[in-house]
C-alpha cells in the first residue's frame, strides 16, 4: 500500500511516499518551496539516489502538486509509474477546532469543517486546503486522510483550555487554547512507553518538542491535558523567532511607543523574537551554542533563558499531572542539542530525576533513555516522525472504511 504524504504550507509543500503494505518503507521525499514567487524550487530524493534539484516558475499548489508527482514518476528518481499506483493520501491539517478530536476521511463535510477553521489557522488551513482540493482533482477516486496538529489536545478539560477573558469571545469565535504538534507529542510518548514495556494509559509523561517552533505536553492516561502552544502557536515556550509568553501589556507598551499596527505587532512576536530576536545572532541553537561556546555572553544567555522556561513548564505540568513517570525531549533542538537537555534537566532532582550525563553526550539520532537507573522520573531523548504518523493514520482509516 503506498502512500502519499502532503504538508502543505503558505508558499511550500513537503512530501514523502511511503510503502506500508508491512513494515513502513520510506521510497522517496521532497520539498517545493517559492510557490507563488517568480523562481519555485523542486528538491526531491529518491532513497539510494542522489537527490535532483529543479528551478521553474511556480504559481501555485495545483502547479506544485502536478511537479511532485511527475518527480515520483521520473525514470530515474520515481518510484511509482501512474497516479493509480498511489493507494491513498494523508494531509497534515494544522487546525481541526473543536470538529475534530482524531484524524478523518476527507469527505464533503469534512472539508466544509476544515474550512471552517481557516479563521483560526489563516495561514495554513487554507494552503492545506488547497493540497485535498488539488490531489482531489488529480485523483478523484483516491480516498484522503486530514491528521490535524490540534485533535491530541482535544482531551484537555475545560479548566486547562478555557482564557480568563469575557466568556462571549468562545461563545461566538472560539477563542480557547488549543494546541499543536500533537502528532510528535502523541507519537514519541507512545514510542517511548513501547521501548520501556509500559502501559501508555497508565502514565504520567511531560513530552518536550523543542525545534524552530516549540511545546510541552502534559500526558496523563494516554491523554493529554495540557500544553504550552494555545490558540495560536506563538503562545507558550521561547522559540527560533516566536516570542512564546509575554505579557499582553507589554505588547501593548510597545505597540503605543512604537506606533505599531496588528500586522507590525505580528510580525514582532511571530517573525522577529525569540532566539533570533534576544540574541540577534540567530534563530538556530545550533549557531547559539557555538556562539556560546566561542565566548558570546549574548549566545549563552539566550541559551539558558531557552532552557529555564522549558524547566518551568515541566515544573508546572508535574504538579498539574501530581506526578511524573518520563520526560521526552524531541524535535531538532530536542533530539541533538546535549547541552540544552542537561540545562534542563540538571536541576530536575526534585521530581526524582537522575540525569546520566555520559549518556546524553551519545544521543544524537537515536532513541535512549538518558537517566540513571536507580531515577525515579526516566529521561529519554525520542526521535520524531510526523509523516510515519500520518501514514499510519491513513492506512487504518483507508482500509477500516
Amino acid at each position: 500500500m503506498k502512500i502519499l504524504v502532503l504538508n502543505c504550507g503558505s508558499s511550500s509543500i513537503k512530501y514523502q511516499m511511503l510503502d506500508m503494505t508491512n513494515e513502513p518503507k520510506l521510497l522517496a521525499k521532497g520539498l517545493i518551496e517559492r510557490i507563488g514567487l517568480p523562481q519555485g524550487l523542486l528538491k526531491h530524493e529518491k532513497c539510494g539516489v542522489d537527490p535532483f534539484k529543479l528551478e521553474e516558475p511556480i504559481p501555485d499548489h495545483p502547479h506544485g502538486i502536478k511537479l511532485l508527482l511527475s518527480a515520483l514518476m521520473d525514470d530515474k528518481h520515481g518510484v511509482i509509474e501512474k497516479y493509480e499506483d498511489i493507494n491513498a493520501v494523508g494531509h497534515r491539517v494544522a487546525h481541526g477546532g473543536e470538529y475534530f478530536d482524531k484524524s478523518a476521511i476527507i469527505d464533503k463535510q469534512a472539508r466544509i469543517n476544515i474550512e471552517r477553521c481557516c479563521g483560526l489557522a489563516p495561514l495554513h488551513n487554507p494552503a492545506n486546503l488547497k493540497g485535498i482540493d488539488a490531489m482531489s482533482e488529480l485523483l478523484p477516486e483516491v480516498k484522503q486522510v486530514a491528521v490535524f496538529d490540534t485533535s491530541f489536545h482535544q482531551t484537555m478539560p475545560d479548566y486547562s483550555f478555557y482564557y480568563p477573558i469575557p466568556y462571549k469571545y468562545y461563545e461566538e469565535d472560539k477563542l480557547r487554547r488549543y494546541g499543536f504538534h500533537g502528532t510528535s507529542h502523541k507519537y514519541v510518548a507512545e514510542k517511548a512507553c513501547n521501548l520501556l514495556d509500559w502501559n501508555f494509559n497508565e502514565k504520567k509523561i511531560i513530552t518536550c518538542h523543542l525545534g524552530n517552533g516549540a511545546s510541552i505536553c502534559a500526558i496523563e492516561n494516554g491523554q493529554s491535558v495540557d500544553t504550552s502552544m494555545g490558540f495560536t502557536p506563538v503562545e507558550g515556550l521561547m522559540m527560533g523567532t516566536r516570542v512564546g509568553d509575554l505579557d499582553s501589556g507589554a505588547l501593548l507598551y510597545i505597540m503605543e511607543k512604537e506606533g505599531l499596527d496588528t500586522s507590525e505587532a505580528n510580525k514582532l512576536i511571530n517573525k522577529q523574537s525569540g532566539l533570533q530576536g534576544f540574541s540577534n545572532i540567530s534563530s538556530d541553537m545550533r549557531d547559539l551554542t557555538e556562539a556560546a561556546a566561542n565566548g558570546n555572553e549574548r549566545a549563552d544567555l539566550t541559551i539558558k533563558m531557552f532552557a529555564y522556561r522549558v524547566r518551568k513548564y515541566i515544573g508546572s505540568y508535574a504538579a498539574a499531572m501530581d506526578g511524573l513517570d518520563l520526560i521526552i525531549f524531541t524535535g531538532g533542538i530536542g533530539e541533538n542539542a546535549c547541552i540544552v537537555r542537561e540545562l534542563i534537566a540538571e536541576k530536575l532532582t526534585f521530581f526524582g530525576v537522575n540525569f546520566d550525563y555520559e549518556a546524553n553526550k551519545d544521543s544524537r539520532g537515536k532513541d535512549i533513555i538518558i537517566s540513571k537507573e536507580n531515577s525515579v522520573t526516566k529521561v529519554m531523548v525520542i526521535t520524531t516522525n510526523e509523516e510515519l504518523v500520518i501514514a499510519n493514520d491513513t492506512k487504518r482509516l483507508v482500509i477500516n472504511n
